[in-house]
């Protein structure tokens, strides 16, 4: 019976993540034609797939018929599973990683290492904020009592998060890259449930949390790299120039604007 439940589950994450990849398809045929435009712009209808993920584990919180799902999954755990797997702990980094492992063999992405790595930093940064803000503020109690940091998964939400990255990345090339990160990321979930660490409502905001990172950051990244490009532009000089005055020993700080 659990297992029917972690396929029930995994079918429907992975529906809803088809339907935001067939959105954002409507521009790939673009993106193909247009090189001059690599950046992902912002579109009302690309919130729809992770704010419903976010919205159905926030609501899950105080809904009884949800968390009364939610305590069928924990008590079929407990009963049908004698011994966890920590493969959790790693898968959640394998999209990630792919993002950079893919370009290593030779597989053109859409942007540069620096591009990326600042698209990355910003992605983790926003999806850190998130988490701890809400982990914070709804204090859920894990499924096997070790903590009040429940909701949402993290593990869920860094897997998500690296697998939009790579989708971004590489849809262009072949989109079953993107397929197989949140392939991934999806299995990431599924044992966070099995492991019985996190009920499905944290699961499910943790890949709508995930997803949404990696979107804003590609949304953002447009006005970070104008602010970066700018301050490399300007005129300020510095220069660190050693003197001696038949005594001492130095450096002198030389700054031009």
């Amino acid at each position: 019976m659990i297992y029917k439940k972690f396929a029930f589950f995994i079918i429907i994450l992975l529906s809803l993540v088809s339907s935001a990849q067939t959105i954002d398809l409507t521009n790939t045929a673009d993106s193909l034609l247009i090189k001059s435009k690599p950046q992902i712009q912002f579109r009302a209808k690309q919130l729809i797939v992770p704010v419903a993920l976010i919205t159905y584990g926030i609501i899950g919180i105080g809904n009884d018929q949800l968390e009364s799902f939610n305590n069928q999954i924990k008590e079929e755990v407990k009963e049908n599973i004698d011994k966890k797997v920590s493969i959790d702990d790693f898968s959640q980094y394998l999209p990630l990683a792919s993002v950079y492992g893919l370009s290593a063999i030779g597989i053109k992405g859409k942007n540069n290492f620096r591009d990326k790595t600042i698209i990355v930093a910003t992605s983790y940064l926003i999806m850190g904020i998130a988490l701890n803000s809400l982990k914070r503020t709804f204090k859920v109690e894990r499924p096997d009592g070790s903590a009040f940091n429940s909701f949402p998964s993290g593990h869920t939400a860094t897997a998500f998060m690296g697998a939009e990255l790579v989708y971004q990345e590489y849809k262009d090339v072949s989109i079953w890259y993107g397929i197989s990160g949140y392939l991934v990321a999806t299995g990431t979930g599924a044992f966070r449930l099995y492991n019985n660490r996190h009920w499905l409502t944290d699961v499910v905001a943790g890949a709508g949390i995930g997803i949404l990172s990696a979107k804003a950051a590609y949304w953002l990244y447009p006005s970070i790299k104008r602010l970066l490009d700018s301050k490399k532009q300007t005129n300020k000089k510095t220069a660190f120039i050693p003197y001696y005055d038949g005594k001492r020993v130095g450096f002198g700080l030389v700054s031009t604007f």
